[in-house]
């Protein structure tokens, strides 16, 4: 009875160190367990569900986090007695500096093939990159963290720019919030397409993000200013790509003469006006075509590129390929 009764289980393992961001365990874990509640409240329709476990990475039951707040542990990793489907470790960039950790690492080195999948959220990836699970792999990290994992690991082909990387069997997350990115697109995969966008909305997430897309938004990446009338600036222009955005349009919103503002706009931000821009709508165009069934023309129209030939052009000047084949190579399964 008990055997059958394991069947219908994947177990789910949070494995977490000492001092790590709590929302490194609580992203993922809500994804998980928000899933196993919709699963059961749909009995008969899936296979099996999942059981999620918190688990420590020594013999401590309470742990420290970052943040002070102490993680209650159900057991350690050692005492483990069931098949672990999917194993996340979180986040902890110095485990190179804990004698304790050992063994623990030799665990993950004997035990992680016979696991369906194995993750890192954060800076776990340093622990998954000790134990030799990198070796030879793409793999992120926080974009703080890439260039240390890269120089502490040279075998491993470090990607500062994505959310999360899989490679095989084994799944990278970048900095803390990614952590529920990973644990939804595994729920995907699972689940399909339609019980990880219902999660992600239980969970009030603006978006469900695909792994390739970059760690910072243009919008992010570009917002060093202070200067009240570029900010409002770049506000506006995200909510308005379809208008034809010219520096004249945008010099007068701005209250400036057109050769101030695309001076002052550079100094602010670090890029001319023309080329945020394009960077605005090519990463509004990336987000269509992985997210939407909508037609290359369709989104061309809607981001402000000027016909499904100018997106192509722009597409292959910037990513090397065409809307076409990225939709292809990069697009979520879709209703």
């Amino acid at each position: 009875m008990k055997k059958n009764l394991e069947k219908k289980f994947k177990h789910i393992v949070i494995l977490t160190p000492p001092n790590t961001s709590i929302l490194d365990v609580a992203g993922p874990l809500e994804v998980f367990s928000k899933t196993a509640n919709y699963i059961e409240e749909n009995p008969g329709k899936y296979p099996f569900t999942y059981k999620t476990h918190v688990l420590s990475t020594d013999k401590a039951g309470i742990l420290e986090t970052s943040s002070g707040m102490p993680i209650v542990c159900e057991g350690n990793l050692f005492s483990v007695d069931y098949k672990i489907d999917t194993l996340l470790v979180t986040g902890n960039a110095n485990a190179h500096l804990y004698p304790s950790f050992d063994e623990m690492i030799n665990w993950l080195k004997t035990n992680w093939k016979k696991i369906r999948r194995v993750g890192s959220v954060c800076a776990g990836a340093f622990i998954l990159a000790k134990a030799g699970i990198l070796d030879g792999k793409r793999a992120t990290t926080h974009w703080e963290r890439c260039a240390l994992l890269a120089e502490m690991f040279p075998s491993i082909k470090v990607e500062p720019d994505p959310i999360f990387v899989k490679d095989g069997s084994v799944y990278t997350s970048a900095g803390i919030s990614t952590g529920m990115d990973l644990a939804l697109a595994m729920v995907e995969e699972d689940y399909g397409r339609e019980v990880a966008l219902y999660i992600a909305r239980r969970l009030v997430l603006y978006l469900k993000r695909p792994g390739n897309q970059s760690q910072f938004s243009i919008a992010l990446t570009y917002q060093k200013t202070d200067y009240q009338p570029i900010k409002e600036l770049q506000t506006w222009m995200a909510e308005h790509l379809n208008e034809e955005l010219t520096i004249e349009m945008l010099a007068e919103k701005a209250s400036m003469s057109p050769r101030n503002f695309a001076r002052v706009f550079t100094r602010e931000t670090g890029i001319t006006p023309g080329k945020y821009i394009e960077k605005l709508r090519l990463e509004a165009a990336r987000r269509r075509l992985e997210e939407t069934h909508l037609t290359i023309n369709e989104i061309s129209d809607e981001c402000g590129l000027g016909g499904a030939d100018t997106m192509r052009r722009v597409f292959l000047r910037n990513f090397k390929t065409t809307p076409t084949d990225y939709r292809r190579s990069f697009k979520t399964s879709l209703n």
